[in-house]
């Protein structure tokens, strides 16, 4: 295993600061990725090459792109023609990764974002986004959950308050559950058994991995608005990966703060997992984060406050075989560090320091 970084257009400085920190490979989360895009939206291989190139010259891999799916899984359950057009160019991206040399992909099937209800004070007063079922209601939605590449704020009313990034293609194609429609149990996987349709094909051809995220976070039963979260537990993985459970091509973003998410015991839920889908080489890439809390009633958390046992997990993906990429993900936020850098930075040092340590 090894430090790793997600990065949403990475410059010449970042990457200096990931490579000074230890890191050995780069996910460009970058949605939509404008940098090796052609004037129809297509990538261009040479341009996902000269990507590479450049973050190997850092001496790090590039290990995945983030493919923007836009609004193609609720497109599949109202507008079939334009899912499909939009599967078309999905295609074209996963083929054009693989020319260029990337070895994986990564999506999330959420179709109205990352839902939280809202922020509250942490370690030293840093601000914790939050999801607390009982408190949901579409104003907190709006304001503080993820959409896309647009990351919650502190409470404060501003422009960058996600709800007025609404439309934008930094989005994602998502929108809140208000506006979704009902989006049932069995809705949920013909969108997602029509995702995997459309592509998969594309991606075993190509020899590049599709790193799935599970849905975060878990929905309380009946789901919210209306809209079900399919892939919001553990059987939900299943399932997934039981549409080609033999493809090498299908596998995880394995989330272990959306896994944690899913149960009130999440240190158990994430050993779990590891246990489950490590063996079956279906961990393609980890976000190593932590939560505080549980099952509809959690807040993010610093690697070393959270609810999982952060060394049992490095225990558990030796165990299992795992080799590849431990990011940090959805660190808290602070004014003393806007850009985060310095909280990336102490987890990366964190999740280091255990893998130096557990054998």
């Amino acid at each position: 295993m090894y430090l790793g970084e997600q990065l949403i257009d990475p410059t010449d400085e970042r990457l200096r600061l990931s490579a000074q920190l230890g890191c050995e490979g780069i996910v460009v989360d970058t949605r939509p990725n404008r940098s090796v895009l052609d004037d129809n939206g297509h990538w261009i291989p040479q341009k996902v090459t000269d990507l590479r190139r450049w973050i190997e010259s850092y001496g790090m891999a590039l290990d995945c792109m983030a493919l923007d799916l836009g609004a193609i899984l609720l497109d599949s359950l109202k507008d079939l023609d334009k899912a499909k057009a939009r599967a078309a160019i999905l295609r074209q991206h996963i083929a054009a990764a693989g020319e260029g040399g990337v070895p994986m992909v990564k999506f999330t099937v959420a179709m109205v974002g990352i839902t939280r209800t809202g922020v509250i004070d942490g370690r030293g007063g840093m601000k914790c986004s939050t999801f607390k079922a009982s408190d949901y209601h579409p104003e907190a939605d709006a304001r503080f959950s993820y959409w896309g590449t647009v990351l919650p704020e502190d409470g404060k009313e501003a422009p960058d308050t996600p709800v007025y990034d609404k439309g934008n293609p930094e989005t994602g194609g998502q929108l809140l559950a208000t506006e979704a429609g009902v989006i049932s149990y069995d809705d949920g996987w013909r969108a997602i058994d029509f995702l995997i349709e459309e592509l998969l094909p594309t991606a075993e051809k190509a020899g590049v991995k599709l790193a799935c995220h599970p849905h975060d976070p878990a929905y309380p039963p009946g789901g919210l608005n209306g809209v079900h979260h399919v892939m919001g537990s553990i059987e939900g993985m299943k399932r997934f990966i039981s549409i080609a459970p033999e493809s090498p091509s299908l596998g995880f973003n394995f989330c272990q703060g959306t896994i944690a998410e899913m149960s009130s015991d999440p240190n158990a839920a994430v050993q779990e997992a590891i246990q489950t889908f490590g063996p079956l080489g279906k961990i393609f890439m980890v976000h190593f984060r932590n939560i505080k809390g549980g099952y509809l009633d959690f807040r993010e958390a610093m690697p070393d406050e959270g609810s999982v046992d952060m060394a049992a997990s490095i225990r558990a993906y030796r165990e299992v075989g795992y080799k590849g990429i431990l990011c940090p993900d959805h660190v808290p936020l602070s004014d003393v560090d806007p850009g985060r850098e310095r909280f990336f930075s102490f987890c990366l040092g964190y999740t280091k320091a255990l893998l130096q340590t557990i054998r």
